[in-house]
């Protein structure tokens, strides 16, 4: 999926077993959906503490971290659970969701069943950004909170949306 294109309607069980679609994600604001390959590894757990960690900023921009992997409802809610993550984590146990965002994996698949590609969505479903790194764990959160950030100070800015200044003022 690249940027301007539309994210597929899914409906997932979070990590404590309740269906969860995105379009109730989405209903609260843009969604900042982020895909990693398995819970209780480090990268992956440095990537989902580190959404935890600047959960408040994405908040404040009315955005909203969720995580899908291939992993159980059982072990999403261990995970969950041992690093405090206060957001959904959602069980794509087919990986289907995976295959339809097109970051699920081929031959690789058993080790690492998705790509790790976070993509900040919108509330009408169109992707806004990509953002895509195998090892730099942090870059996902980091890039979609700029990538939030900018967008809110173009919408402030005359000439972007924005409201412009009377002339003379």
């Amino acid at each position: 999926m690249k940027p301007g294109q539309l994210a597929p309607s899914f409906e997932l069980p979070d990590q404590s077993g309740t269906p969860c679609s995105l379009d109730d994600l989405l209903a609260k604001g843009p969604v900042v959906l982020f895909f990693y390959p398995a819970a209780n590894t480090p990268v992956c757990t440095a990537e989902a503490c580190h959404f935890r960690d600047l959960a408040s900023e994405f908040e404040a921009l009315g955005a909203s971290p969720v995580g899908i992997s291939t992993d159980s409802v059982d072990t999403q809610s261990g995970f969950a659970g041992k690093q405090g993550l206060g957001y959904p984590l959602l069980s794509d146990k087919d990986g289907s969701v995976a295959a339809q965002f097109g970051v699920k994996r081929g031959l690789l698949g058993k080790l690492a069943p998705v790509k790790r590609t976070t993509f900040v969505i919108d509330p009408d479903r169109t992707i806004a950004t990509v953002i895509s790194s195998e090892l730099r764990a942090n870059v996902h959160a980091d890039d979609a909170l700029e990538f939030l950030r900018d967008r809110a100070k173009q919408a402030d800015t005359p000439g972007r949306g924005g409201a412009a200044p009377e002339p003379g003022h």
